[in-house]
């Protein structure tokens, strides 16, 4: 019997067949000709590329064609700030400040107070006051330029993506929201119309310049269908389809499938989790690939496709190809133990959260370089 997945972007769940995802969204997968295009002008590509942790697109070509002649793109991600962030949100931030640095580009980085609001019954514009200051602080501490970086709030920049929003919501109808969202007649008419502020910085950077300026937007896959809609709609506003370029999902701790989430604690790691809760946690949760009995494992070896430790390290902290062989290697013949994989990440996490959290700190003095003043 075939299992059943589901991913949208307010919901993920099953064990998720990135295949059938490609033809049920329509992206096109990522080969080898784009990966040389943008070797060409990277020098190096990232592990995520390499391993197709980013491993699907909407037309990276024509972006790669369009700054081949000069004519730079920019970037637009986001996160709508509705609790604290996990290592999973982290990972296509960290790929879309790579693509900064190799490219020389800005990014317009939108906060959504709005969207959970309307979403979930049970979140408040008190509660995404308070996430959004934490939120941004783990945005800056990644690094991002502050020169060639915009935040952007909906409510507070409401002024300048309100007008732009209505533009866009002209051309959506009803039936379009549905069929994307699957949404029904009980859905409250701000959900209705969320997508359209969604859709505005995609080609807000053009309205601002005066100028129609090539989009590209890194995300993770469950948010295609508010992009799927927007493509839709641009070339019907005057404005160019933006590109977009999709990874797969960082598991949770407690199975190699699905989606981490930060409303599950103990199956996630959070960035302000400290060293012993990081130690906790993954001896605790994190999902094995192992035999039952360290003789069997030792006899026949473990399962790296299953072991979450392994996933961690493969979509996330072993950028180096020829360690992450050995370990998997010596995984799958028995000579490393679960424990030890296990050691092995726990390591790796408290290294990279240790110099995150000092970041973060710092950060708390740098928000308003970042705030997009207009």
């Amino acid at each position: 019997m075939e299992e059943k997945f589901k991913v949208t972007p307010w919901e993920v769940s099953g064990k998720i067949d990135y295949n059938k995802l490609i033809k049920e969204f329509g992206v096109s997968r990522i080969d080898e000709i784009l990966l040389k295009r943008i070797e060409k002008h990277t020098g190096k590509l990232h592990f995520m590329l390499r391993r197709k942790i980013f491993f699907a697109h909407r037309d990276l070509k024509w972006i790669l064609d369009e700054y081949e002649k000069g004519n730079k793109f920019f970037l637009y991600t986001g996160r709508a700030p509705s609790g604290p962030i996990h290592l999973g949100h982290l990972l296509p931030w960290i790929f879309t400040k790579w693509l900064q640095d190799k490219f020389g580009v800005e990014l317009w980085f939108q906060f959504p107070d709005e969207e959970k609001v309307l979403i979930k019954n049970n979140i408040t514009f008190k509660d995404t006051e308070k996430y959004l200051h934490e939120n941004m602080l783990d945005v800056i501490a990644l690094g991002f330029d502050p020169k060639r970086t915009h935040f952007i709030i909906d409510t507070k920049h409401a002024n300048l993506m309100y007008k732009e929003a209505c533009e866009v919501a002209k051309k959506i109808t009803f039936s379009m929201v549905k069929s994307s969202f699957g949404l029904n007649e009980q859905a409250n008419i701000g959900s209705i119309f969320y997508t359209s502020m969604q859709a505005v910085p995609a080609f807000l950077p053009s309205i601002i310049k005066g100028k129609k300026t090539p989009c590209l937007i890194p995300h993770a896959i469950d948010q295609d269908p508010h992009f799927r809609l927007t493509r839709d709609i641009m070339p019907k506003i005057g404005q160019y389809k933006p590109a977009s370029i999709q990874c797969s999902f960082l598991p949770p701790l407690s199975k190699a499938e699905g989606k981490m989430s930060s409303s599950e604690a103990q199956t996630s790691i959070l960035t302000t989790d400290s060293p012993k809760e990081v130690e906790r946690k993954i001896r605790k949760y994190a999902f094995s690939g192992g035999k039952d009995t360290i003789e069997e494992h030792k006899k026949k070896g473990g399962n790296p496709d299953v072991d979450v430790s392994f996933q961690y390290l493969r979509m996330f902290f072993e950028p180096d190809d020829e360690k992450l062989k050995q370990i998997e290697k010596d995984y799958k013949s028995g000579k490393l133990l679960t424990s030890e994989l296990k050691e092995i990440l726990i390591k790796k996490i408290n290294t990279f959260l240790t110099e995150h959290q000092k970041k973060r700190e710092k950060a708390k003095k740098e928000i308003d370089k970042f705030i997009y003043k207009n």
